[in-house]
């Protein structure tokens, strides 16, 4: 039997950008969801288009998350830092297995929510691309997948915001974890 190969001394170009962009993504898509529903009826084009970009941030947010998790498994993480203590290392590992679970699990939630919308109004990715839905429109599943959207939502900015004070706290602590995200 081969032996495994040392993990990789830091994160790939790729992996540190793709890292980079899906938090700028869910940070606007979030932000974006909460304009979206306040944006008055009587402004529907507007509302239209906030919800088609909403959408395909999240469609884009769901790829990313796909592609990080294929560059991950082929390349996988490096070492964590060993100034961390044990406790340090299972927190993280936790948290990064949320953060994956959550980039994964909202965009499909939303979609599904979408999916599920009265009104059967069309998801336009990047607004002329059609992306049909799996199910038909039903007000009652729409019910209950658009609030458990909304909070998968929630927990995912706050999951990754608490992800990013832990790296600022390290950071401050001279330890290298968000310095390896920054510059590899």
């Amino acid at each position: 039997m081969a032996a495994e190969p040392a993990p990789p001394r830091a994160w790939t170009r790729a992996q540190r950008r793709l890292h980079w962009w899906t938090a700028i993504l869910v940070a606007t898509g979030f932000a974006l969801g909460w304009i979206m529903v306040a944006v008055p009826l009587r402004d529907l084009l507007t509302k239209f288009l906030l919800f088609q970009l909403h959408k395909t941030i999240g469609l884009i947010v769901l790829g990313f998350a796909l592609w990080r998790l294929a560059l991950r498994a082929r390349r996988r993480r490096p070492k964590p830092d060993p100034a961390l203590a044990p406790w340090e290392r299972r927190a993280a590992t936790t948290g990064h297995a949320a953060l994956y679970t959550l980039l994964l699990v909202v965009p499909v939630l939303g979609y599904l929510a979408a999916s599920t919308a009265p009104g059967g109004i069309p998801t336009l990715f990047l607004g002329v691309i059609p992306i049909p839905g799996i199910v038909a429109p039903n007000p009652a599943w729409y019910a209950v997948l658009r609030p458990v959207h909304r909070a998968a939502a929630i927990a995912l900015v706050a999951l990754a915001t608490g992800h990013a004070l832990a790296a600022l706290r390290h950071h401050r602590r001279g330890r290298s974890v968000l310095l390896r995200m920054w510059r590899g």
